[in-house]
């Protein structure tokens, strides 16, 4: 029997010289898929009969779609967004590469925000290369958070159980210091427990929250944006119900595994969150993207350009993005109809 009410799952076809397009065709390849959700991917025919037959993937298959009014419910489908076949070097970043990930991410943004389609899985870009006249930004994040009109956004890495969230983003170590505040910390934290409690279901969250510096400061030894930042903001969190603990080394943090006792742990910056996250969970990782009015996730790793001619990449992060993404949906709606 049909399920009608499965969620329409754009997808952004990524750099086309990266391993985005092969992720795409792999998580695809299983027919299971359209059981659970409409995929519809924003690229083009030449880019995906290049990879299905570099991978010999017999069972993939798609439907061209005019629009995304016009989807068939039981396939994967596309939807063309360039008609000239551009040249394929898998590895090595083009312009036309960077280009076809701008104009496939473009139309499935249109698509989201028409409200024809319900969630959006971005395969990797390349920060640099797609850059452009209507794209100035440092990432995904930034760019969507800007598209969609969101007051803020919040970074969010999950795998399972395990949720790390980033404060302070795509910028440069040099100036976490400098734009780490108390009002940013309430922001991104508030954001955190509102995307636990109604994207993942979880009625009262944990949150533990590290510190910036070494030791957590070591009482001001080593720093003071603990006692001066992190500490008040914990305190006035915990004041209004949350249960926000902290601040913690992040070293012994993770170390000693207590991540397992939390719902989500609080980074100050990307890679005192994302190295602990991707050495526990690379291969199964997916971004998160919280506090949108739309469900955006994708897989935890890049472009990859290094492995893009050798068609090795694993499927795994994309395809838990797209589940992921189907599953926050559900629980949108769900909610929704609650509350109706």
């Amino acid at each position: 029997m049909e399920n009608r009410n499965k969620p329409k799952i754009g997808i952004s076809i990524g750099d086309t010289n990266g391993i985005g397009p092969e992720v795409v065709v792999k998580t695809l390849s299983d027919q299971r898929i359209v059981n659970f959700c409409t995929p519809v991917i924003y690229g083009s025919a030449n880019v995906l009969n290049k990879v299905r037959k570099a991978l010999s993937a017999d069972h993939f298959h798609y439907q061209l779609a005019e629009s995304a009014r016009e989807l068939a419910p039981r396939k994967v489908n596309l939807i063309s967004c360039w008609e000239e076949d551009i040249v394929i070097e898998p590895g090595k970043p083009s312009p036309a590469s960077g280009k076809a990930s701008l104009d496939s991410l473009m139309a499935a943004c249109r698509d989201m925000k028409a409200g024809l389609i319900d969630g959006l899985v971005t395969a990797p870009i390349d920060k640099d290369n797609i850059q452009a006249e209507d794209f100035r930004f440092a990432g995904h994040t930034e760019f969507l958070t800007t598209y969609f009109d969101a007051a803020d956004s919040l970074m969010l890495l999950v795998s399972g159980d395990l949720r790390v969230a980033t404060v302070t983003g795509h910028i440069p170590v040099k100036d976490v210091a400098t734009k780490l505040n108390y009002d940013l910390l309430i922001r991104k934290i508030t954001i955190l427990i509102e995307s636990l409690k109604h994207d993942f279901g979880i009625l009262k969250p944990r949150v533990a929250v590290l510190g910036l510096n070494p030791h957590a400061g070591e009482n001001g030894l080593l720093g003071n944006e603990e006692a001066d930042i992190i500490q008040p903001a914990i305190k006035h969190l915990k004041e209004r119900g949350n249960l926000v603990f902290g601040p913690f080394p992040a070293d012994g943090f993770f170390g000693m595994r207590q991540f397992k006792q939390v719902d989500a742990v609080v980074s100050m910056y990307h890679d005192q969150g994302l190295i602990p996250f991707k050495t526990l969970a690379f291969e199964s990782g997916v971004n998160f993207t919280a506090g949108l009015p739309v469900v955006r996730t994708s897989p935890d790793h890049g472009t990859a350009y290094d492995i893009a001619d050798k068609y090795i990449a694993d499927e795994t992060s994309f395809r838990e993005a797209l589940f992921l993404a189907c599953d926050v949906i559900k629980k949108r709606t769900t909610e929704q109809m609650l509350a109706d």
